[in-house]
């Protein structure tokens, strides 16, 4: 059977430094990288990355840095973003529909990179959200972030406060806090992948999104930043024990 163009992609962009200019080490030893294929085995399952019964399927990516680190100005990690994004509309076409995934200094790109014509959504976990970060460029984009409450690393204060800019701007957002959790998402690690499939799949269409994450997205410019803000365990308790949503 010949494949189609493939329906939709996710780019997933691993975390990395605040200055490094030495490229990332391959393998087994650059654990951002590492620390993301879980989820990108999960999505590759979900998505049925081995082609749907009409030949289409949903890319699912890594992007590959060229630097560490984000490095002032120089916002390395945006460029690789943008590159990739660039790519893959050549690859794959001017309007496939594209959802960014990432961690730490790759929600940053993710974030920013969100002005490319081909993004539909991101999903951000434990972002990086410095308070001067632009946000006009997520009008008319879905964006979900997910932040644990112990996170020492990155501020899921600052992650609630750039929900409510981004969704006064013109974007459907909506905050997830993962009670108990960490900065690297080793705690609770089942939920933080799970959860990041149910919410990636609910964004491109091929599965569906939680109703109180649906309800938040559609929440109006004025909103309080409170009001975008869901925990995980109570929305695990909605689905119950057979949905989508962990129960570890």
């Amino acid at each position: 059977m010949d494949r189609r163009p493939p329906s939709a992609a996710v780019l997933v962009l691993h975390g990395g430094h605040e200055n490094g200019t030495e490229p990332p080490p391959w393998g087994p030893l650059n654990l951002p990288g590492v620390r993301m294929r879980p989820f990108v085995r999960a999505l590759r399952r979900a998505t049925r990355q081995d082609g749907t019964q009409d030949g289409t399927e949903v890319l699912v990516r890594q992007v590959r840095y060229a630097h560490r680190g984000w490095n002032g100005p120089r916002a390395d990690a945006l460029r690789d973003a943008v590159a990739a994004l660039d790519a893959l509309g050549e690859e794959a076409g001017d309007d496939v529909p594209v959802i960014l995934l990432g961690h730490s200094m790759g929600a940053r790109a993710a974030l920013l990179a969100a002005g490319h014509p081909l993004v539909r959504g991101v999903v951000g976990l434990a972002p990086w959200c410095p308070p001067g970060d632009p946000v006009t460029q997520l009008a008319g984009r879905d964006v979900v972030l997910v932040h644990s409450n112990r996170d020492r690393m990155t501020s899921p204060q600052a992650t609630q406060s750039l929900t409510a800019r981004a969704r006064r701007a013109g974007a459907r957002t909506c905050m997830i806090t993962v009670r108990g959790g960490d900065h690297a998402m080793i705690r609770r690690a089942p939920a933080w992948h799970r959860l990041t499939t149910t919410l990636v799949t609910g964004l491109l269409g091929t599965g569906s999104l939680p109703e109180p994450v649906t309800a938040a997205l559609g929440l109006p410019p004025t909103a309080q930043p409170a009001e975008g803000t869901l925990d995980l365990d109570r929305l695990r308790a909605q689905r119950g024990p057979a949905g989508l949503l962990p129960s570890s």
